[in-house]
């Protein structure tokens, strides 16, 4: 089963989007932090995709940006409020639709991109 990261402090979408890949078979990691997709990684489970949640503290820091080049990142980030990102497969502005979230995911898997 391949594994998505999904790291978002906004809960909703975090637990939302997980469901939503588990009921597609695809096993959706939520967390809040750089430091617990680390964990995650250091307990050997690295991901295939990884869904972020535009915000400051969780683009900018180091760990998630090395994840995010070497892994295909799809960003959720807002029209009105900016933050810099760093390059990723895919950005989708709020409102998104969760399904559309997990179909940007699937599509990624399709293409191979398998850690």
């Amino acid at each position: 089963m391949p594994i998505v990261f999904v790291i978002a402090r906004d809960w909703t979408l975090r637990t939302s989007v997980r469901a939503e890949l588990r009921e597609r078979g695809i096993d959706g990691l939520g967390m809040e932090s750089g430091d617990e997709a680390g964990r995650f990684i250091a307990a050997g489970q690295m991901p295939a995709v990884v869904v972020m949640e535009a915000m400051p503290e969780i683009a900018a820091d180091p760990a998630i940006q090395q994840l995010v080049q070497r892994v295909p990142t799809i960003v959720i980030a807002s029209r009105t409020e900016t933050t810099p990102l760093p390059p990723v497969d895919t950005v989708l502005y709020r409102p998104v639709r969760i399904g559309d979230i997990v179909a940007r995911v699937q599509e990624l898997l399709r293409r191979g991109h398998a850690a």
